[in-house]
């Protein structure tokens, strides 16, 4: 049987995560990560840390260099999103999310928030949530179908 090509492991790693199959990608991932240190790779080697080995310190630092390095690749912010639901931090999984948003859509994004069920941004984001003008502004523009 042929040895398979590095591109080969990514695409099955990476399907495998994005499946919820860390153990898997975990081992792809620790494979492709002796050879290649490149941030995608990180990035899902990271979350197959989080998950599997628990090591969210340092699955947290090999996201953030990742999107140091790549900040327009939303796959980054995924990834980090799934690392901090590891490590039971839903509201900054919920912010890497977000931010992940603003470099592009992506269903996979789009599918964790629905997830974990998320709201929308409050409609003054510097004032708090539970605020007067943010609930009866949020409910009115709701209303209006502009929300």
């Amino acid at each position: 049987m042929p040895e398979r090509t590095e591109e080969e492991i990514f695409a099955t790693g990476a399907e495998a995560v994005n499946k919820g199959d860390t153990v898997f990608g975990l081992a792809c991932f620790s494979r492709l990560i002796t050879s290649q240190q490149s941030p995608i790779i990180r990035s899902y080697y990271a979350v197959c840390l989080a998950k599997e080995r628990d090591e969210q310190q340092k699955a947290l630092t090999l996201c953030m260099e990742a999107i140091e390095e790549e900040p327009w690749n939303s796959m980054h912010y995924l990834n980090l999103g799934k690392v901090y639901l590891a490590s039971g931090d839903k509201h900054a999984a919920i912010k890497a999310f977000r931010n992940g948003l603003l470099h592009g859509k992506n269903q996979l994004i789009a599918e964790e928030l629905n997830r974990i069920g998320w709201r929308d941004l409050p409609v003054f984001t510097d004032l708090p949530r539970e605020h007067l003008l943010n609930k009866y502004f949020g409910k009115l523009l709701k209303k209006l179908g502009l929300k």
